[in-house]
């Protein structure tokens, strides 16, 4: 899975400017029903879990759940209002747990952390492990894992 998210050389922080053990803390946003209705929709996802308010009632969660990509999804979109534009970075690896239901009306946020650094199969790159964890208002965990990143280096 690549994303890429292409920056102007002037702010672009390039993979030797990254230090391990950098943290970073991303504002809240509450999840809505809205969301969980436009993911399914474009996704295909109608699964009760998300779907069925009458079902979900009876259910474990005693309510409809977000799809567990949608949350990863807003995860990234959240950080990346955090963390300074890395040079030239795609999403390169995702190892993710889902912990706990994200509800409706749920405010999440995440905390990451630069895990790790290596060189990268392809000349002029570098991988980035990022360790990240999603927690609700409670300060629940709901989802945690590392993303890798490709990211360029200043010397090209």
């Amino acid at each position: 899975m690549l994303c890429y998210r292409l920056v102007s050389a002037g702010e672009a922080v390039y993979f030797e400017d990254i230090r391990v053990g950098e943290e970073y803390s991303s504002p809240g946003r509450t999840v809505t029903e809205a969301d969980i209705v436009i993911f399914a929709g474009l996704t295909g996802d109608y699964n009760v879990l998300h779907t069925d308010a009458e079902h979900m009632k009876a259910s474990l969660f005693g309510e409809r759940i977000a799809h567990g990509l949608l949350g990863v999804s807003i995860q990234q979109g959240l950080l990346s209002r955090d963390m300074p534009a890395w040079a030239n970075e795609s999403l390169a690896g995702l190892r993710w747990k889902f912990k706990g239901p994200i509800k409706i009306g749920d405010t999440i946020h995440v905390r990451a952390r630069v895990a790790a650094k290596k060189d990268a199969a392809t000349p002029g790159r570098g991988i980035v492990t990022m360790a990240r964890t999603v927690l609700n208002q409670r300060g629940e965990v709901v989802q945690e894992g590392e993303t890798e990143h490709a990211v360029e280096r200043r010397d090209g």
